[in-house]
């Protein structure tokens, strides 16, 4: 239990800069010249897949802590 702890917090801890646009996206923005633009859209893209990862490990939580109540 204590590996897949310290696991889980370094790899929470150690995040790396993702590029998360699309082809098109990515074209359009690079092609306006605006980089505080592009940057925003790369940020809101990251916090859109974010909120989904955020919500499963809530649900996991959950479900593990009403298993370890039981027993």
């Amino acid at each position: 239990m204590n590996k897949g702890l310290f696991f889980t917090l370094c790899s929470l801890l150690f995040a790396l800069n993702a590029n998360a646009q699309c082809a098109m996206c990515r074209a359009s923005l690079e092609s306006n010249g605006d980089t505080k633009q592009a940057e925003a859209v790369n940020d809101g893209i990251v916090y859109l897949m974010a909120i989904p990862y955020i919500l499963v490990g809530l649900l996991g939580f959950i479900i593990y802590r009403m298993y370890t109540k039981r027993k």
